[in-house]
């Protein structure tokens, strides 16, 4: 459970004003020192992060956030920072000093969660500062531990760990054969496979089938030495042009970007999005975002294959706007067409709040698999297994 990736995992986040005492409660719920404790306000001023499990939810991610009340033109930007957290937020604890009333800061943060249907719980902390514990709400002390595993159980009962959502096994028997194509560039990861791929291989396995892995170097070989063919070829998206022309047309084929595009959000408006790309016009402005942040190299696919490819197939000159990690505009406005990534480091409700400000917004949005796809003229191949 440990290996769990920060995507997969449920998120509790610590909301409050300064010195409620949102840090010490982390500690106390994590049973670790992983945030600094102090009587000055805004001690903590940028999220930190904490990996641990509850049962009986099973592995979750802590986030202790700065003051929603901080102050100054750096604190509005510790506050912005916090907003930012809510968009992931699972599960909202809203950290009060329980020696005070709960005042027009908290009431405008719970119906700010309340909009984004984030459920909550508001804890009264402090408890220990108090003669006697009144009854109008739940109080706990970080100091002395009063209510913590009461807390614990709170926060592990308020949601219930979504059923398991395949990424490609509800499409596999047991006994079936997939193949999947993954390029070694000097853009792969030394020594590793990523994510996506790495799930598509364990949720391959768990449905009973066999992945079998190559390049797209050897991919004719490895479909001539098959006694039968694949039931699917699921391919790194940058190579779909290649992989498609050596894939016979009777055997379904899709990516690993397509597949996360299903697992983490909505893919019928990723279909509908990547529409957008035959009627763009020069100077319109394209936000091409990634859900992680990692060393670009000569090559990037999001920075320069994609805006690329872009440039050949539409021969116009788009502007394009690149975001990365926790970075997502608030504001599309200015956008035609937003170019998300798989979101394999995202949680499901971080990718769906982007994809639902899109739409809010009235601002397309399709991903890198499928924009890719559309590029290739074989969307419609690459999505026929989902049966939109």
């Amino acid at each position: 459970m440990n290996q769990t990736p920060t995507g997969e995992r449920v998120h509790i986040a610590f909301f409050g004003r300064r010195n409620a005492g949102k840090s010490s409660l982390v500690n106390a719920f994590t049973g670790q020192e992983i945030a600094i404790v102090s009587d000055v306000k805004g001690t903590t001023t940028d999220p930190v992060y904490k990996a641990m499990e509850l049962l009986p939810l099973g592995p979750v991610q802590i986030i202790d956030t700065p003051g929603i009340d901080d102050e100054g033109e750096l604190g509005q930007l510790r506050v912005k920072r916090t907003r930012q957290v809510l968009n992931k937020t699972d599960l909202a604890v809203l950290v009060t000093d329980g020696t005070e009333p709960v005042g027009e800061v908290e009431q405008e943060l719970i119906a700010l969660i309340q909009a984004k249907e984030i459920p909550y719980l508001l804890v009264r902390n402090k408890a220990d500062l108090l003669e006697d514990i009144p009854n109008d709400g739940f109080y706990a002390s970080a100091k002395t531990g009063f209510h913590i595993q009461e807390l614990k159980e709170l926060a592990a009962n308020a949601l219930q760990q979504e059923p398991h959502r395949p990424l490609v096994a509800d499409f596999l028997e047991p006994g079936d054969t997939v193949v999947l194509v993954v390029p070694i560039d000097k853009a792969a990861p030394k020594g590793r496979l990523i994510l996506p791929q790495q799930q598509t291989i364990r949720d391959t396995l768990e449905a009973g089938a066999s992945a079998l892995v190559c390049r797209d170097s050897e991919l004719p070989s490895t479909l001539e030495q098959l006694a039968l063919p694949p039931k699917m070829v699921i391919t790194d998206s940058q190579v779909f042009g290649k992989v498609n022309g050596i894939v016979p047309p009777e055997i379904p084929l899709t990516s690993f970007s397509i597949l996360m595009a299903r697992y983490k959000g909505d893919l019928a408006m990723t279909v509908e999005g990547a529409r957008v790309l035959d009627g763009l016009k020069s100077g319109d402005k394209v936000l091409i975002s990634e859900g992680c942040t990692h060393h670009r190299q000569c090559g990037d696919i999001g920075t320069e294959k994609l805006p690329n490819w872009i440039r050949r197939h539409t021969g116009v000159e788009p502007e394009f706007r690149f975001t990365s990690g926790t970075q997502f505009p608030e504001d599309l406005s200015e956008y035609r067409l937003v170019i998300h990534c798989g979101g394999c480091m995202l949680s499901p409700r971080e990718m769906r709040y982007r994809q639902r400000s899109c739409a809010d917004q009235g601002i397309p949005v399709t991903n890198y698999g499928i924009a890719i796809a559309h590029l290739n003229g074989i969307l419609q191949r690459t999505i026929a297994p989902f049966k939109l």
